[in-house]
C-alpha cells in the first residue's frame, strides 16, 4: 500500500477527528512536490471531492459543504496530509479516501487524481 489513510471512526454530531494520509517509502518522495486530496464516498452515494491542496501546502480548496468546518493541511517532511474534521454532522458519514494528484496544484477535478489510498471510514451519530 503506498496511501495509507488512517484516523476515522465514530463520533457523535458536532465531535472532530484528523485524518491523517501517508506516502510511503519511494513513493512518497515521488508526490512530495504534488497536490493532494480527500474524497469521500457514502452509502447510495458518487465518490465525492471534500478537500484539496497544493504541493507547498499554499494553495486549499474545499467543496462548500465543508467550508469552514474541515481544514486540509499537509507536513511535506513527513509525507502526511491531514484532514482535521470539526463541527462534524451526520451527513459527513462515508469512507474518506485521500489521494495524490497527477500536478502540483489543489484540484477539485476527481480525474486529475492519479494514486489513491484505501478509504478510512467516518461515522457521525445524531
Amino acid at each position: 500500500v503506498q496511501l495509507q489513510a488512517s484516523g476515522g471512526g465514530l463520533v457523535q454530531a458536532g465531535g472532530s477527528l484528523r485524518l491523517s494520509c501517508t506516502a510511503s517509502g519511494a513513493f512518497g518522495r515521488t508526490i512530495s512536490n504534488n497536490g493532494m486530496g480527500w474524497f469521500r464516498l457514502a452509502p447510495g452515494k458518487e465518490r465525492e471531492f471534500v478537500a484539496g491542496i497544493s504541493w507547498n501546502g499554499g494553495s486549499t480548496t474545499y467543496t462548500d459543504s465543508v467550508k469552514g468546518r474541515f481544514t486540509i493541511s499537509r507536513d511535506r517532511s513527513t509525507n502526511t496530509v491531514y484532514l482535521q474534521m470539526d463541527s462534524l454532522k451526520p451527513e459527513d458519514t462515508a469512507v474518506y479516501y485521500c489521494a495524490a494528484g497527477r500536478g502540483s496544484f489543489a484540484s477539485r477535478d476527481i480525474a486529475s487524481y492519479a494514486y489513491w489510498g484505501q478509504g478510512t471510514l467516518v461515522t457521525v451519530s445524531s
